[in-house]
């Protein structure tokens, strides 16, 4: 971890400027008959989880470039996503993948983790990978696989790593198959899909009280020619099917170029599936850059949505929410910093939509007012306010110079030995 002592000094080096920018924000609230403080509460309550593979460096398929430092364990993963929370204070639970996380302890992996003020949040499933020493393969599928055999493999898999989640205190599972074909008439696509919804229902009909199901969904990759959960549409109609304990996991990056997320978080919210997000960025395709640094507007309006629906109480109070990153050129640790700090910014600003004006602009089909509601907004500067939320926490109000002037990256590289570079396997 990091010594308090020297964020405590990185502080007081930066308040000042702080106490500026947050005087001149309380100001423009009050021109706007806005309350500064309940937005502050609202954000002081904003969480977001840490991927326990995003702490490592990513790769692509074609290359991959490790760096020093990397953590060799789940327990060093641990120590990386404590220094994350230690400064933002946003980020209380980590989500760990299995067999990627794999421990003998899962108690004492428990009890690591509070000893670290962590938590655990939904636990992930792998049947996108052939594991060492399995004698059933998932090249061809998991849970839609042709032979009955596999697809038991896979169920069984999933409800392993629900024993492991609730052994760690979580409430959720997590599941993204990467079944799907590359040539037409290489499977039934209608069989397929009902081969998932038979191994679904096994797996939601072992979830314990309490429990949720996720369904993610993904456009394309590794399969470019049909994916079986390929829309928010398959995964809502899976939803619906599964019954109350299965709802839909939103990926930023796992749509169509053009797609209006937004309007897909509001369809799920009214059909009561929205389940949660994996927050990230996108260019091109399913890029898991990092979040809000390509399209911080939509990101913004997703927000948006979220706190409209929290607004009406239509909103869940048990969203997964978690950033899906893959770090190829960055410190990772850097990265989520940024990225959870970018999450708290885009929902700040949508506490301060003037939600009034904006109705009354839509109701008199007012179009471009109703917009220009929004974008003053999302115009509006608050990182003094994020900073000062973090400060009040015990975190840093600058997370990424008091990260670098503390020299933890460099501390863990003299005591985790830098790893070979190596070929393709980025995360998808």
């Amino acid at each position: 971890m990091i010594d308090p002592d020297h964020i405590d000094g990185q502080n007081t080096h930066d308040e000042a400027h702080v106490l500026e920018g947050l005087d001149h924000l309380r100001r423009q609230c009050e021109r706007r008959g806005l309350d500064l403080d309940v937005v502050r509460q609202r954000l002081a309550r904003f969480e977001v989880a840490i991927p326990s593979w995003g702490v490592g460096t990513g790769g692509t398929r074609f290359a991959r470039f490790p760096q020093a430092g990397e953590p060799r364990s789940v327990h060093e993963k641990l120590a990386d996503c404590a220094v994350i929370q230690q400064l933002v204070r946003c980020t209380p639970r980590v989500s760990l993948h299995f067999p990627w996380d794999h421990t003998d302890d899962l108690a004492g992996l428990r009890e690591e983790g509070e000893a670290l003020g962590l938590g655990f949040d939904a636990v992930n499933s792998n049947t996108f990978q052939d594991q060492p020493g399995a004698s059933l393969s998932y090249k061809f599928g998991s849970l839609t696989h042709t032979d009955a055999a596999v697809r038991r493999a896979a169920i069984e898999h999933n409800l392993a790593c629900v024993e492991a989640g609730v052994a760690l205190g979580s409430r959720a599972l997590t599941v993204w198959i990467a079944d799907g074909t590359n040539f037409p008439g290489q499977q039934d696509l209608s069989r397929s899909f009902e081969r998932y919804l038979e191994s679904m229902e096994a797996i939601v009909a072992g979830l314990p009280e309490g429990w949720m199901a996720l369904l993610e969904h993904k456009l394309y990759e590794p399969a470019f020619y049909s994916t079986v959960v390929s829309d928010w549409g398959s995964s809502l109609l899976a939803a619906q099917h599964l019954g109350p304990r299965a709802r839909c996991l939103v990926d930023l990056g796992h749509h169509a170029p053009t797609v209006n997320i937004e309007q897909i978080v509001a369809r799920l919210v009214h059909a009561g599936k929205l389940g949660g997000f994996h927050f990230n960025d996108s260019k091109y395709g399913d890029d898991d850059l990092d979040a809000g640094s390509i399209q911080p507007f939509q990101l913004f309006l997703v927000c948006h949505e979220l706190v409209q629906a929290e607004r009406r109480g239509a909103l869940p109070t048990d969203l997964a929410t978690m950033m899906d990153q893959s770090h190829n050129v960055t410190d990772p640790l850097e990265s989520l910093m940024l990225s959870a700090v970018a999450l708290q910014r885009a929902f700040a600003q949508a506490l301060l939509v003037d939600h009034a004006a904006l109705e009354a602009a839509q109701q008199s089909n007012d179009a471009l007012v109703a917009a220009e509601v929004l974008r003053q907004a999302f115009r509006t500067d608050v990182d003094a306010l994020l900073a000062s939320v973090r400060q009040e926490q015990g975190g840093a109000l600058d997370p990424l110079s008091t990260y670098r002037t503390s020299g933890y990256r460099a501390r863990i590289a003299a005591e985790r030995p830098a790893p070979a570079s190596g070929g393709g396997g980025g995360i998808v």
